[in-house]
């Protein structure tokens, strides 16, 4: 597959279990297009992140968020309501990927304008298409706002780099 024809996106994965982090991003790798991935491990961390405050200062805006919700020092749920909050992070496309199905957190979610809802599933290889359809749709089909950051600034990727 030529990479080269492909949008390569910037995703910020914000997930505190490493193996997901791992399983995602061995996923992503699998589709055969090099993405750029940040890795937050907590809510704070993410809504630092996003805001670029302290050493994030330097990173880039992601294109798509792959957000848990029961996350440490502020929960996923938390972190949708001040993404929606804000005019300009509200404009990223946010998948809510994550081990609840309880119904009360899915319309929580859509209430805040997630994107997407998706329960992971128990089964590796029916997580691997999961997150290969997903990463098709937000490639090939989606229409995303154009990237803020210019091509050539820092890149600056989560502590889960080395997974």
């Amino acid at each position: 597959m030529n990479t080269e024809q492909y949008r390569r996106l910037r995703i910020l994965h914000v997930e505190d279990n490493i193996g997901d982090v791992r399983l995602i991003a061995e996923a992503l790798r699998e589709t055969g297009r090099d993405h750029e991935i940040a890795v937050a491990f907590d809510g704070v961390e993410a809504l630092d992140y996003l805001h670029r405050r302290g050493r994030y200062a330097d990173a880039w805006r992601p294109e798509l968020i792959l957000l848990d919700l029961n996350l440490p020092k502020k929960g996923g749920i938390e972190v949708l309501a001040e993404i929606n909050a804000d005019k300009e992070l509200r404009q990223i496309p946010v998948v809510v990927l994550t081990s609840s199905s309880a119904p009360q957190d899915i319309n929580r979610a859509y209430a805040l304008n997630a994107n997407r809802y998706i329960t992971k599933p128990a089964d590796l290889s029916d997580l691997f298409s999961v997150v290969g359809e997903l990463e098709k749709y937000w490639t090939d089909d989606a229409k995303l706002s154009a990237r803020l950051d210019a091509p050539d600034k820092a890149l600056h990727r989560g502590r889960a780099d080395s997974c």
